[in-house]
């Protein structure tokens, strides 16, 4: 008799699984929420692949942003929805694999209350300066920067971001001691470099590409293990003698725990083909994604930091 009510539950269970993913979606709009403001490297992630989505899925995805915390608040609130594939969160290094190893008392566990539905990008960061900076590159900023001890600042998204720890590991590498100046994002970061309040920052191409290609800010160094295609006469970081600094990471799709399994695959299988269409990859190949650091060592978080539009 055991047997078969067990047997009878997971029959009912296997008929509504596949009833919710025959289902999906239905007639209700698909949000994506993302944890950084407008204008960096995610929103442009998001933006990217929300359009094909929409049209494989025949249904309205919504970009939601919810900035804060290094991405966390996001992946706090994807943590509290229903595992529907209703709402799903466009995800990065940061809050994933940075800041919630960096709080005593992490708000989510990001291996345990998550499914991971695709991988979107992975790439390596830019370094970047203004373009009047004395420094053709990445070891001349550095003996630079020993000549102006106390006077250097380092820009990023926001305190826990893999842009903060880029800069934190350029600080343990090169025995500088630069100050770091968080913002609620990229987009506030690039602005004030361009403005001269900061000397560097380290993000991703998809950020400061179109600023490079512009004249308006100068690369000196990208972090992958090979030069960037957009920008080939940009030395990598190991052939600058800073290997050390090496960043590799990606952007992904995730949901909430325990989705079914075949919603799961119906995301998955069409953001996959979403990405392997021309138009699409084109869009990828053109600003690099954000990555983040190839943790060799733990980093030592320097305590000498100002703040730039309140916490991020």
């Amino acid at each position: 008799m055991n047997l078969r009510r067990l047997c009878t539950g997971l029959a009912l269970a296997t008929t509504a699984s596949l009833a919710i993913a025959q289902g999906f979606p239905t007639a209700k709009p698909i949000r994506l929420i993302v944890g950084y403001p407008p204008g960096g490297g995610i929103d442009f992630a998001a933006r990217t692949v929300q359009v094909p989505l929409q049209e494989a899925l025949k249904q309205q995805l919504v970009v939601d942003y919810k900035p804060g915390a290094s991405g966390m608040i996001a992946a706090t609130e994807l943590t509290r929805q229903p595992a529907d594939g209703y709402t799903l969160l466009l995800a990065n290094t940061g809050p994933f694999a940075i800041a919630p190893y960096l709080q005593s008392k992490p708000p989510y566990d990001p291996i345990k209350q998550f499914t991971y539905i695709g991988q979107i990008s992975q790439g390596s960061y830019i370094a970047v300066t203004r373009p009047d900076h004395p420094a053709k590159n990445l070891k001349e900023f550095v003996a630079w920067a020993k000549g102006q001890p106390g006077k250097v600042n380092f820009a990023s998204g926001g305190n826990g971001t893999s842009t903060h720890l880029n800069g934190e590991l350029m600080n343990q590498v090169t025995g500088l001691d630069m100050t770091h100046v968080p913002y609620k994002g990229s987009a506030p970061a690039v602005q004030d470099l361009l403005g001269g309040q900061t000397q560097i920052l380290i993000d991703a191409g998809s950020v400061l590409l179109p600023q490079v290609k512009g004249g308006k800010l100068k690369a000196l160094a990208v972090t992958g293990p090979v030069r960037d295609p957009q920008l080939p006469d940009v030395p990598t970081v190991k052939e600058l003698g800073l290997a050390g600094m090496e960043a590799v990471g990606f952007q992904g799709l995730v949901g909430p725990a325990n989705m079914p399994k075949e919603v799961v695959d119906r995301l998955s299988s069409e953001l996959a083909k979403a990405l392997a269409t021309p138009e699409i990859k084109a869009k990828f190949a053109r600003p690099a994604p954000r990555c983040i650091r190839s943790a060799r060592r733990p980093l030592r978080l320097s305590s000498r930091r100002t703040m730039r539009n309140g916490p991020s």
